[in-house]
This record gives C-alpha cells, sequence and structure tokens, in this order.
C-alpha cells in the first residue's frame, strides 16, 4: 500500500526557521507521517534532526534528492563529488530511494546532451544498486518535447534503464498528456509520484486595467498566465482515478506537493490537501 507524504520543498523556508525537528513536527500534527527530502540542505544538524524525526515522531523519510553534479555556484551534495556522504546519509535515515529533480540545465542544449545525462545517471544507478539504493528521476514538462516522434522522457528512460521515474502528475497534465494513461505507461517503474492539482485561476484585475490602457501584450501575457499550482482536490485534476493509478502502477509513496502557494501559508495548504483527500477516501494511507 502506498504512504502519501509531503514533498519538503515546500518546507524549506520553515527547515531555515524552525529547523528540520520541529518543521516536521507541524506536518505531522497535520496527519502527514511521510516526507522526501528537496532542497534542504543535508548539514549534519539537519541529518542529526531529520534522523531525530524518525525517533521521536515515527516520521518516515520516503526519499532524498540528489544531483549528479552541484551546478556552479549552487550548494548541495551531488553523486560526481559526495557519493559516499549521500550512501551515509540514506542509510543514517533507512531510505533507499534517490531522485534527481530535474534535468540538469547544460543537459537541455540538445537531445544528445539528454541521452549524455541518461547514460551518466544509469552508471550512478547502478553503482546505487550494489549499496541497496534505488536512483529515480523526477519530469517536469520539458520531457514531453518530441524528438523524431518520441517524448523526451522515453528516450530518458531507454538509456537509463537501471533508473527509474518519478511522476508529478501536474506537470504530466502541463506537458499536455493524461496523468492516469501515463501512470499506466510507466507502470512498475515509477515508486514515486508527486500529488499536485492544476489549476486555472481568475484573471488578476490588474490585466483588465492593462487592457484598458491599451497594452494588449500586457493583457495577453496575463491571460496567458493563468495556469497555476494548486492543493490536492482544488483544481481540475481527476485524484480519485489518479490516487487509484498510481497504486497500480507500483508506486510506495504519493507526495504532496505545492510550486507556488499565491498568498496562502504552506500549512493552510498542506490542510487543504490532506484534508480533501481524506474526504476523497484516503485517510488509510495516511
Amino acid at each position: 500500500m502506498a504512504t502519501i507524504g509531503v514533498q519538503a520543498m515546500m518546507l524549506k523556508e520553515s527547515f531555515t526557521e524552525l529547523g528540520a525537528f520541529e518543521t516536521l513536527r507541524k506536518v505531522s500534527a497535520i496527519g502527514y507521517n511521510a516526507v522526501e527530502i528537496s532542497q534542504i540542505p543535508m548539514t549534519a544538524e539537519n541529518v542529526t534532526e531529520l534522523d531525530r524525526s524518525r525517533r521521536d515522531l515515527g516520521m518516515d523519510i520516503a526519499a532524498l534528492s540528489v544531483a549528479m553534479e552541484t551546478p556552479k555556484g549552487m550548494p548541495g551534495d551531488s553523486l560526481k563529488d559526495h557519493f559516499d556522504k549521500i550512501i551515509d546519509d540514506a542509510k543514517r535515515l533507512d531510505t533507499t530511494l534517490l531522485r534527481i529533480g530535474m534535468l540538469p540545465f547544460p543537459a537541455m542544449k540538445s537531445i544528445g546532451a539528454v541521452v549524455d545525462f541518461a547514460k551518466l545517471a544509469n552508471e550512478y544507478a547502478e553503482r546505487l544498486q550494489e549499496h541497496g539504493i534505488a536512483l529515480y528521476y523526477h519530469n517536469h514538462h520539458i520531457e514531453f518535447a518530441k524528438f523524431d516522434g518520441k517524448y523526451m522522457l522515453d528516450i530518458i528512460a531507454e538509456n537509463s534503464p537501471a533508473m527509474g521515474l518519478e511522476i508529478d502528475v501536474h506537470w504530466v497534465q502541463r506537458g499536455g498528456l493524461d496523468p492516469v494513461r501515463t501512470l499506466a505507461k510507466y507502470a512498475g517503474r515509477t515508486a514515486m509520484v508527486h500529488l499536485k492539482d492544476y489549476r486555472i485561476g481568475e484573471l488578476p484585475q490588474s490585466a483588465f486595467g492593462l487592457l484598458e490602457s491599451g497594452d494588449f501584450a500586457g493583457f495577453m501575457a496575463e491571460f496567458k498566465d493563468v495556469v497555476q499550482f494548486a492543493e490536492v482536490g482544488e483544481g481540475n485534476l481527476d485524484f480519485p482515478a489518479i490516487i487509484p493509478a498510481a497504486q497500480a502502477a507500483g508506486a510506495q509513496y504519493l507526495l504532496v506537493e505545492q510550486d507556488q502557494l499565491y498568498g496562502r501559508t504552506v500549512w493552510d495548504a498542506l490542510q487543504t490537501s490532506y484534508d480533501n483527500l481524506v474526504a476523497m477516501g484516503h485517510a488509510d494511507l495516511f
């Protein structure tokens, strides 16, 4: 049975302000008992507090995020430079899942660069398997660009058979595909699924001011930018179909995530998603 948890990218400000343990105490109080770590520095202090959250809160550290190579000027651990540390962190936190959160920016230059990335990722995935750890790749919308009739995501998958997939249903929808059919397509290879809704927001009043002033280009820019991230159950995605499809695909974790909050607090957003998922009949997955 899959477990519903939280993607910690949403919580990075709280991790900075309150620390890892107190942040996860608040997450646990809502009803979530699993967390995927992303955009959280894996310092000795944070790793210790994450470990404490396992013991004291019963928090399941579902997965850790890794980069193959840390971008210039950016902090964080990479498989290239911190392989042994990443293994140690994963074993201490009792997680067997690692995930690459995005295609490295240099790999976006060409499909050849994508293939090179996938082949190198496969090498790391094979090395990680020797330690009982699996590597997964998280999609955005760019992976649904087509090259000679093939989606980029399929090209990545074909060139990295040892690496699994983490399917983000919002980005699948934004990429023009159906999340349920996409989950079925990658069944058996998908251990994690990101649950975030896809909402068409209202045009802001400022857009009509642009229109009245004759700034038609400005109005059209606002018109095109009405697609929003949303709390689960607050948008247009068919989660009563998506969640069973994710379970049928073999997902171990279903992780609530929302990239932008549009003025709400992260705690309000997480509570809304939790309440809606319970109302859908999924209380047993928390």
